[in-house]
């Protein structure tokens, strides 16, 4: 639970359904930053991808969580990569078009940040996003995230090469921040 009504949970194979009907639904909207859409046309494929996901999760190498708003699937959040010998992960999310700006990525990202530095004992959690997402960097920001560099042609987008922006913020300055 992130907070009243607000629910980040593991993504699993029986979620496919309500969460393709969300990603067919604003699938307009999603492309304009997320490459991996051309690879979802189904549930199906959704619940393949989602078995992928599970099976990351029992090897250590990634986790793929629902956000939920009062019981309805709006999106997507994940740990796309684990890295444990250094203690790092990467975070990636999406949000159905019609939820934005209510703070709810941000929220659910500090609460992720907060299971991963306190229960996994993480050291370090990374952001990366187009250097043109504002939302996405804006929620970086939001959470003190420290801007660490852009890395140049990053991301195949459909027809084209994206820069990214590289946020990162480490356990103790995470808690630092909480405190003050």
């Amino acid at each position: 639970m992130v907070d009243e009504g607000l629910e980040l949970r593991q993504a699993m194979p029986d979620d496919a359904e309500e969460m393709f009907v969300e990603i067919e639904g604003n699938r307009e909207y999603l492309r304009e930053w997320l490459p991996w859409l051309d690879d979802i046309t189904s549930p199906e494929n959704e619940m393949t991808f989602l078995r992928g996901t599970l099976r990351e999760y029992e090897k250590g190498d990634g986790a793929s969580y629902g956000i939920r708003l009062v019981g309805r699937y709006i999106g997507g959040m994940g740990l796309n990569w684990i890295d444990r010998g250094n203690r790092a992960c990467g975070i990636g999310f999406w949000l159905s078009e019609k939820f934005t700006g209510q703070g709810i990525v941000t929220r659910c990202c500090a609460r992720l940040m907060d299971h991963c530095f306190d229960d996994l004992e993480f050291h370090r959690f990374v952001l990366e996003a187009a250097t043109d997402n504002t939302a996405s960097r804006a929620v970086a920001e939001r959470l003190g995230m420290r801007l660490e560099g852009i890395t140049k042609d990053r991301e195949w987008l459909y027809d084209h090469y994206v820069d990214a922006a590289l946020y990162a913020i480490t356990a103790p300055e995470w808690r630092q921040r909480n405190q003050g």
